[in-house]
């Protein structure tokens, strides 16, 4: 006899996101194994220790009618993070907890609180930046948010990183345990003063707000890069923050209709801010476009190889290639991606791990498309510099305009093509 404790997830598949049912199945398949006479005891004692880690969104109009606070207490699960952004809360619950939130009416979709992870000598010249250079266009007075392991205060950065908000450690000062985040911060807006200009990032005046929201091994939680992108939105106007850079992801399972991190990323392209995400990594293979990349609202980067000087470059192997999980064509542009040199944070668990990637002691070599992202946001805080009234439709309409294509190479590969910075400077 097979121990059937989670049969009533049956009547609940609209609510619940497929791996949210997958993990439950998988946490307590070994009740489902237990013989006869011993269920009811060890069916018990898995309940009452096994915990999943969900995030639950409220339907609208429970959202003025109770609070993420009342209905946690409610059901009587502790409640970690409040995710105002999507109208939702992340918890920890019991399959008794869960069963009771899924026939709650309140409740709109319970997900799964699943992992996400981390995913310029040559890119600043490829996308087109310094001609912006010469007319002024430094970035200058735009604010570009790096959520990221963080950022280490390096020399490229002084007076630069305006704010800083660690959601891992909840510590004050700017930091980088990791060293992806200060990389990422140093490929759209290093100054080039530790190297006579030579690795600067296509926006070497902008002003930089870092927000922790993967630890020191790269990799974070569903519901802290909400929380991250909710504080952005929270803090545009006191920060002037207009570009949101994510420079990471995972795996897309469901429609982007049904991501938690998609709805995210739109309230704040709702709110004015451009937000910029990586493809991902796992190309050449189609259908392999991250989440949130796969939101067909925000603007998702692919990588190109362009260490040929003597050729306009192509698509690097591992870009993430389209179409997404919904059928729709990404990503939508692409920028250099391959051997990105860029900001080091010494001593942190990258520098550690990849000795031979250092080129000095201030910088070092990376590739993927999380060095594209932001090098392609660091154009885009020359051209808001340029023109401060585009929306963020706006600005990812003209990027896809003026953007040049590689030969050979089908939308889903390329999107538009290569981010031309100029081009787009120049274009009415």
């Amino acid at each position: 006899m097979i121990f059937q404790d989670v049969n009533w997830m049956r009547g609940y598949g609209t609510k619940m996101c497929p791996e949210l049912r997958k993990r439950v199945l998988d946490c307590y398949r070994p009740a489902r194994l237990t013989p006869c006479f011993l269920q009811k005891s060890i069916g018990k004692l898995t309940r009452r220790w096994k915990k999943v880690p969900i995030i639950v969104q409220l339907e609208k109009y429970a959202v003025h009618a109770m609070s993420t606070h009342s209905l946690a207490e409610e059901i009587g699960c502790k409640l970690k993070k409040n995710l105002q952004v999507i109208d939702a809360f992340a918890s920890e619950v019991t399959t008794e907890q869960l069963e009771k939130l899924l026939r709650n009416k309140n409740v709109k979709k319970i997900w799964h609180d699943g992992e996400v992870h981390a995913v310029l000598d040559a890119a600043s010249p490829t996308v087109g930046a310094p001609g912006l250079w010469d007319e002024g266009y430094t970035g200058k007075g735009i604010v570009i948010a790096v959520l990221d392991t963080g950022i280490y205060n390096h020399p490229d950065l002084q007076n630069r990183i305006l704010d800083f908000k660690d959601l891992i450690n909840d510590n004050t000062n700017p930091y980088d345990d990791n060293g992806h985040g200060t990389h990422v911060a140093g490929c759209a807006a290093a100054s080039g003063s530790e190297s006579n200009g030579k690795y600067k990032g296509p926006a070497p005046e902008a002003g930089l707000v870092g927000v922790k929201v993967l630890n020191k091994s790269g990799s974070g939680s569903l519901s802290t890069v909400i929380e991250g992108i909710g504080w952005c939105v929270q803090n545009k106007e006191r920060l002037s923050i207009r570009i949101i850079n994510l420079s990471l992801g995972s795996n897309a399972y469901q429609s982007h209709r049904d991501d938690p991190v998609c709805q995210a990323a739109v309230r704040a392209w709702e709110a004015g801010i451009v937000v910029c995400a990586a493809a991902g990594n796992s190309g050449p293979q189609p259908r392999t476009i991250n989440s949130p990349a796969i939101e067909p609202g925000i603007l998702t980067v692919g990588a190109i190889n362009d260490r040929n000087p003597d050729e306009d470059g192509f698509i690097a192997e591992f870009s993430s290639r389209g179409p997404t999980i919904d059928g729709l064509v990404k990503p939508d542009v692409c920028a250099p991606g391959v051997q990105i040199t860029a900001l080091r944070s010494p001593g942190s668990t990258i520098d550690k791990q990849n000795k031979d990637a250092r080129v000095d002691n201030w910088h070092t070599s990376l590739s993927g498309t999380s060095m594209a992202t932001p090098v392609c946001a660091g154009v885009i805080a020359q051209l808001l510099q340029q023109d401060p009234f585009l929306s963020p439709d706006e600005i990812k309409n003209l990027l896809m305009e003026t953007a040049k294509p590689l030969t050979g190479y089908g939308e889903n590969d390329q999107g538009a093509g290569v981010v031309n910075a100029h081009q787009a400077s120049q274009t009415p």
